[in-house]
């Protein structure tokens, strides 16, 4: 699991908000699996709607502005992303993610190996809200930023606690990897994130760095699906 800082800065997150909030919210579940929908109470924004796909390519851009997005995820294909709120009491029960996600009306299909949520109000501006995601380190609660985003396995069980006062808004979205093995991409990520540091101390010229820059790529090209 791993959080992602700053994906959208404030002024980002405002632009999108403004798009969205003007626009018409549905019921959650139109694009529920039947265990979800057991579970889930909130509002989404229609996926074909208009506000959703700009919303929605403010995320992807700045998706492919954030190195550590990238680096962790090793993106294939994302999942056009979502939007929901929860408030009065909303909630989404224990669940897990759906394998394979399909958008409606196409032929567009990718394999979840990895889920992301994107928060979009600030946390003191409701109550409630968690993301409860239970791994093989036991439950981990994450109530984030507006602008920060959580990444994590599509395997996990999780839920949101109910919000009890004023509404938690988030973009959420799935990833399929270059990379399917989660022990692969953790490597990988350490590795990115170790060669970054010590190109930092002794730049990118060094021997070494140049050495380990191509045991990470042979690693990629070992375990990458493309």
């Amino acid at each position: 699991m791993i959080s992602i800082p700053d994906v959208l800065d404030a002024a980002s997150v405002a632009r999108l908000r403004s798009i969205i909030d003007a626009a018409e919210w549905i019921d959650g579940n139109v694009t529920s699996g039947h265990q979800s929908a057991l579970a889930k109470r909130n509002e989404q924004l229609p996926e074909d709607s208009q506000a959703a796909r700009e919303a929605g390519n403010l995320v992807l851009d700045a998706l492919g502005r954030s190195p550590t997005f990238i680096a962790a995820a090793l993106p294939l294909r994302v999942f056009p992303p979502l939007f929901n709120r929860y408030g009065g009491g909303q909630e989404f029960g224990t669940h897990v993610d759906n394998a394979i996600r399909i958008r409606r009306g196409s032929d567009f299909r990718i394999r979840s190996d990895l889920s992301a949520t994107l928060f979009l109000a600030d946390p003191d501006s409701y109550d409630g809200g968690e993301l409860t995601i239970d791994g093989h380190f036991g439950k981990q609660t994450v109530k984030l930023p507006a602008g920060h985003l959580i990444l994590y396995p599509s395997t996990s069980l999780h839920y949101v606690t109910p919000v009890t006062r004023g509404l938690r808004v988030a973009s959420f979205f799935w990833i399929q990897s270059m990379v399917r093995g989660a022990d692969q991409r953790s490597i990988l990520f350490d590795l990115d994130l170790a060669i970054q540091r010590i190109a930092a101390e002794r730049g990118q010229g060094d021997a070494e760095i140049i050495r380990l820059t191509g045991v990470y790529h042979n690693l990629l090209r070992l375990w990458s699906e493309t």
